[in-house]
């Protein structure tokens, strides 16, 4: 079945404001490309389609396109608005046209997170194979302008982490903790309540205090503040606490709320590149960070690692880890993530992991996944962000905006739900073999 219409004179549906063509000009104005790659987009996303268990609506019908096997009740619904922008974006982009189309209004879900979950779960059979060795055609390279530079990983970290406190303040707990949750009982129990996350939250961070055994006198660098929350949880403990990070938001209210916390004279902040710092140190803990370093940067990170530790120290690392096979094509892959919310970023594999960390000289002693707790995580965040609709509209945030963190939040618990990703909390140790600090 065709799921295509004449082509409209907009791509905006009825009732979508304009969209603003100097914030968003990739979405404002339907990329070119030639009638024949549409054509062929088209031909891939109904074959794909056809063996999905979703259902399509188009302006003219909703059905569920036909394919052998049976089923059909409880699919979530993909709504195409305007097919004829849809299949032009992803014949011209691929997958960040998918996203494209979406900040544009071009189509909807009554379910996002079950449509992309089932996408993801079939990531590796949208295209068909004989022509995935064509898949160099129509990707793009990353710009090298996104490289995790000294200078390009602070402007890398701005975009992202310098929006608005006030806007991270509307979904996250009060903590301001943005990495996942450990919940108790596992989400498999079922969801948890909104209450239960600032809970969840701390439960993380001690698990993460307690693989570095911070106590009374640890000598504690933290790579990456956030705002602030561990810092202050190990100050309670009795550490000093050095904590770094390129975001100057979160350098701004992190130093307010460690002082309000009465724990400014335990903890420092500091502006500053992980591989500037210097010292010897009894532990480092890293939340979610790595994925902001690059893989041609990886080697570094590690080593730098090891270089901070004092003899006997301890690295307690929290990362989002893709399959390795995955993460190799998403390397050399413009994404729309790397696009529009993460510059630079990339989520390594656990064998990226255990390779360089094992070329730095780092063993790895603890290692355990929870990508169920990150996924009903990511399901308060956008619940939240989406019941303060209205709150993040007047901190001058536009309705693509709105609509692209919600793709974001809806696409990374799907990548979760589907478990094509993970998280993981691991434990590295060192010989005491001297390392020029």
């Amino acid at each position: 079945m065709n799921l295509s219409r004449p082509a409209t004179a907009s791509t905006i549906p009825e009732g979508f404001p304009p969209v603003d063509p100097e914030r968003w000009p990739d979405v404002a104005r339907l990329p070119r490309t030639s009638p024949a790659r549409t054509a062929v987009a088209r031909r891939l996303v109904e074959r794909a389609f056809a063996r999905l268990p979703l259902r399509v609506a188009t302006p003219d019908a909703t059905f569920r396109l036909p394919r052998p096997r049976g089923g059909g009740a409880g699919e979530p619904t993909l709504t195409l608005h305007n097919p004829d922008a849809f299949h032009r974006r992803i014949g011209a982009g691929g997958l960040i046209g998918f996203g494209e189309s979406y900040m544009a209004g071009e189509w909807d879900a009554d379910d996002l997170v079950g449509v992309l979950t089932v996408l993801a779960r079939h990531v590796d059979d949208l295209v068909p194979a004989p022509l995935r060795r064509l898949r160099g055609a129509w990707v793009r390279r990353r710009p090298a302008v996104d490289r995790n530079t000294p200078d390009g990983a602070r402007e890398n970290i701005h975009r992202h982490y310098d929006l608005s406190n006030e806007l991270f303040a509307l979904f996250l707990d009060p903590g301001l903790t943005y990495s996942a949750a450990v919940f108790d009982p596992p989400p498999t129990a079922g969801p948890r309540g909104d209450g239960e996350l600032a809970i969840a939250q701390h439960r993380k961070i001690d698990r993460l205090l307690d693989l570095a055994e911070v106590g009374q006198g640890t000598e504690l660098l933290e790579i990456g503040t956030g705002w602030g929350e561990l810092a202050i949880r190990a100050a309670a403990r009795g550490a000093r606490v050095r904590t770094i990070t390129l975001s100057e938001e979160q350098l701004d209210l992190a130093r307010r709320r460690i002082a309000d916390a009465g724990a400014a004279d335990r903890v420092s902040v500091e502006l500053l590149d992980y591989r500037a710092v210097r010292g010897r140190y009894d532990c480092v803990v890293s939340v979610e960070m790595i994925e902001a370093v690059g893989a041609e940067y990886w080697s570094e990170y590690f080593t730098g690692l090891r270089r901070l530790l004092a003899p006997g120290g301890r690295v307690a690392l929290q990362a989002i880890t893709m399959p390795h096979e995955r993460m190799l094509v998403t390397a050399r892959t413009h994404t729309w993530i790397s696009k529009y919310v993460f510059p630079g970023g990339l989520i390594p594999s656990p064998e990226a992991i255990a390779r360089e960390s094992a070329a730095a000289g780092l063993r790895i002693t603890h290692d355990s996944g929870y990508g169920d707790h990150y996924a009903e995580t990511l399901r308060q965040w956008r619940e939240r962000f989406l019941h303060e609709e209205t709150a993040v509209a007047s901190l001058g945030f536009d309705r693509v905006f709105r609509r692209t963190w919600e793709f974001y939040l809806a696409y990374s618990e799907a990548g979760f739900r589907s478990r094509y990703l993970d998280v993981r909390q691991l434990r590295l140790t060192a010989d005491d073999t001297d390392v020029t600090p």
